[in-house]
């Protein structure tokens, strides 16, 4: 078997405060195959953003992550990376899509003019080769080159939020974190960029961390499933066993959560 392109290995991390700490993740384990699309779902205050973040080493005081946690990507642990090595392994081994990621375009510079200060604080590249990258990026995720000359306003909620999706591409990265990337969006356009995603995934070769607390949503797209609660990994398995045959008494608990188009509503489980 291939080496994982993530491999976290008893993950803790603690918000620091004044008179108390807070424990946000707790001896979290898991790994990512090459080209999968892994999924980590729960509610809202689990973790999930936490671990992301965690792995693009993106915290800022007063979160703390523990030692004898490991982060490896690349054989590598993130954790031991120095700033000029995390420049570097910032959006050539891993980018991310942050929650409202539509909202973080800069709205006074053009879609070009964005493409090009990724690429250009990575690469030597030339203005003219930028833009042939950043359209040849465009058309991977189904827009028109013209939209280089446009400020993100004038782009809908759906494109903003795919330009977003092609600028983390611009370094064929290995993995892809994608924080709850279809929020605010509507189902239809949610189900587009997935499916935009998946057809890119699978073209490009890259990995998928896909964050977000629609169990059902995730379903439909995800290879596995790590399903968190209060900052443990409570469940890790196959999206058709997650569905079909959950284990974990709070898996079940999600899946009777959702409201049911046909049938009977599914009853919750007694907690013990």
């Amino acid at each position: 078997m291939s080496a994982p392109v993530l491999s976290i290995r008893n993950l803790n991390i603690d918000y620091v405060g004044a008179e108390k700490n807070f424990h946000a993740v707790k001896d979290v384990s898991f790994d990512i195959a090459p080209g999968e699309f892994f999924g980590l779902a729960g509610e809202s205050g689990c973790g999930k953003s936490t671990i992301a973040f965690a792995v693009s080493r993106l915290h800022r005081p007063p979160a703390l992550i523990r030692t004898g946690s490991e982060i490896i990507v690349g054989g590598r642990d993130v954790l031991d990376l120095d700033t000029a090595e995390l420049r570097s392994f910032r959006w050539r081994e891993v980018a991310m899509v942050f929650q409202s990621a539509m909202n973080s375009l800069n709205p006074v510079l053009t879609i070009e003019d964005q493409f090009y200060d990724v690429l250009r604080a990575h690469t030597k590249i030339s203005r003219e080769e930028a833009r042939a990258r950043a359209a040849e990026l465009l058309k991977l995720v189904d827009i028109s080159p013209d939209r280089l000359k446009s400020y993100p306003h004038q782009c809908s909620g759906g494109m903003r939020q795919r330009i977003v999706i092609a600028i983390c591409l611009a370094l064929n990265p290995k993995l892809l974190i994608m924080d709850e990337p279809t929020t605010a969006l509507d189902v239809v356009v949610q189900r587009e960029i997935l499916q935009r995603i998946d057809v890119l995934r699978k073209r490009l070769g890259f990995s998928v961390l896909f964050i977000t607390h629609d169990l059902g949503l995730m379903v439909q797209v995800s290879d596995r499933i790590g399903i968190m609660l209060q900052g443990e990994l409570v469940e890790v398995n196959d999206a058709a066993t997650i569905y079909k045959s959950p284990q974990h008494p709070y898996t079940k608990r999600l899946w009777a959560s959702m409201p049911r188009l046909h049938g009977e509503q599914i009853k919750p489980e007694a907690s013990s």
